[in-house]
């Protein structure tokens, strides 16, 4: 058995497919050769020590049926004080506004191939030529046509608001 199955390791998908058809019965709808292999192997290990025994069976379909598959909130969590919840609750706030930014109302310039690009901070975005754009680097994209670091860009390295 055991050079059986090391000779299915070179074998080619429509070999295993025979093979499966001979061992199972039915036709694999399956070509994917390491599937074929291990179910192949699997079962001339269970054509060879035998499958599993009926009580064998049985007492694993009892677990199956008796697993835990958490379908309510356990009990110890069940009119929990909300306390334990703050931490779930707070990391669904929004984001603190990166300390790199510039004030709102600044108005950031930037050369680029020529042209002068002006951008104004606002307090939730950024507005080029007229339009609303939630991140610097979506600026900087419809600028260059590329993918860019939006700070890299417009050159905003270290902490705006500590003035440095």
């Amino acid at each position: 058995m055991w050079t059986e199955i090391e000779q299915l390791r070179r074998a080619t998908v429509r070999e295993l497919r025979v093979k499966y058809l001979e061992l199972f019965g039915q036709a694999s709808r399956s070509n994917h050769k390491q599937f074929l292999f291990r179910r192949v192997a699997w079962r001339l290990q269970a054509v060879a020590y035998g499958e599993l025994s009926t009580q064998a069976r049985q007492r694993a379909l009892a677990l199956a049926h008796d697993g835990d598959l958490r379908i309510k909130a356990p009990e110890h969590l069940v009119g929990a004080p909300l306390e334990l919840f703050v931490p779930t609750l707070l990391s669904r706030s929004k984001p603190a506004r990166d300390q790199r930014l510039p004030a709102s109302g600044t108005v950031l310039q930037r050369e680029f191939k020529g042209q002068t690009v002006l951008m104004q901070v606002l307090a939730d975005g950024f507005q080029y030529q007229d339009r609303f754009y939630k991140s610097l680097s979506a600026i900087a994209r419809q600028v260059t046509g590329t993918q860019w670091n939006g700070y890299a860009f417009f050159g905003i390295t270290a902490k705006a608001k500590g003035g440095k």
